[in-house]
């Protein structure tokens, strides 16, 4: 067994030389800044109404590509100058926003204050006539986090999680629950509050990202994480959720050991992949605590198509949809900036074909666990 993961431990020792040069750890903020940060925005409008002026509200433009730049050891982060969006309190277009984040802020205050803690989804069904969607909440509360300079969770608003963990892991969450995710059969919920949690004890050798909840499923009827113990699988069951991403990050954090990626062969499953590795535009003001640039991508690799001779019925033929994908990630910097990754969507785009990860069992049912898997990792086939 140690033999199957000598690859696997080169490739640690490589990535901890890296990152021994690289210091990206947000630094903690202190309750008492987040209520003075709050404080402040309060004062400006309180002062303006004073005076007889119109408050406004300055928020960051969060869906753009212009406002954010590529660092290799981080990811897509905000730029120091990035556009803004101007909400006026006497502008009918934007006064309705205007006021759902003074209210917003003054529930955030209350449980910043109190010490306690609320969903997003407590929030919006709360008062759901004034909020009008989940929606609305979730975005908000993402442009007072921006505009703050405070990451969500220290605003005391967690998301209800999506995503699953399974593995050689243990850990106690903020209130003293011990999380046991050794079960075979079973996954675990990734907590809603990543940032609380303490206390990790693993011996995995590494930690796996699986794309799709089907294959995470896959994996544990496989017993994979058993037969390639001890290791780590995660999923954020498709475009991954915040507590998800924390959770990848917090696992690299204090684990150290190499991440790999199992995605589908096509322009989704690789941006899904860049969203753990690098981030995404709308979260940029937060990448420091939540990308991970050290991700490596095992599978599907699109020149595993041909490798692997998956059967001509299981290969799906591009969609418009897919080449307007695939051309908007060759666009992007992190992809031109890896030349491996580049060759592998050129080959993609050029044989305008792609394959999701079960087109392995057209193969052999079990090929994906007992063939695909442990020889990419035994020969350190990522890139």
């Amino acid at each position: 067994m140690a033999h199957q993961f000598a690859e696997v431990d080169k490739l640690r020792e490589t990535l901890l030389a890296r990152e021994e040069s690289t210091d990206r750890h947000p630094e903690d903020i202190s309750r008492q800044d987040v209520l003075t940060r709050i404080e402040t925005i309060i004062q400006t409008v309180a002062t303006s109404v004073s005076t007889g002026e119109a408050p406004v509200l300055s928020v960051m433009n969060r869906s753009s590509w212009a406002n954010v730049r590529f660092l290799e050891s981080v990811g897509l982060v905000l730029k120091p100058d990035a556009s803004v969006v101007t909400l006026r309190f006497d502008w009918p277009s934007s006064a309705t926003k205007f006021a759902l984040i003074l209210k917003l802020m003054s529930v955030m205050y209350k449980l910043v204050q109190s010490d306690s803690y609320a969903t997003k989804r407590d929030i919006y069904y709360n008062d759901p006539q004034l909020f009008g969607s989940q929606k609305t909440v979730d975005s908000i509360v993402d442009d007072i986090s921006c505009m703050l300079e405070v990451p969500r969770r220290s605003l005391h608003v967690l998301a209800t999680t999506k995503g699953l963990i399974s593995g050689e892991l243990c850990y106690l969450e903020e209130d003293g629950t011990m999380v046991d995710c050794s079960s075979s059969t079973t996954a675990v919920p990734v907590s809603s509050n990543v940032s609380g949690i303490n206390h990790i004890v693993s011996s995995a050798k590494f930690v796996l990202i699986v794309e799709k909840d089907a294959t995470f499923q896959k994996l544990l009827d496989d017993d994979f994480c058993t037969r390639l113990s001890p290791c780590i699988i995660i999923t954020g069951k498709g475009v991954p959720d915040v507590n998800s991403r924390l959770m990848v990050r917090k696992l690299w954090d204090t684990l150290h050991v190499p991440v790999f990626a199992l995605v589908d062969a096509d322009p989704h499953g690789i941006e899904i992949m860049c969203i753990y590795k690098y981030g995404s535009v709308s979260m940029a003001f937060e990448a420091r605590s939540l990308t991970v640039p050290s991700v490596q991508w095992l599978g599907l690799l699109p020149s595993d198509i041909q490798r692997y001779r998956i059967p001509e019925e299981a290969i799906i033929p591009f969609s418009q949809a897919d080449e307007r994908k695939i051309n908007s990630l060759r666009s992007r910097p992190y992809i031109t900036c890896q030349p491996t990754w580049e060759n592998e969507i050129k080959a993609m785009q050029r044989l305008k074909q792609k394959a999701e990860i079960q087109s392995l069992a057209c193969i052999a049912p079990r090929f994906l666990t007992r063939v695909y898997l442990p020889n990419k990792l035994r020969y350190g086939c990522w890139i």
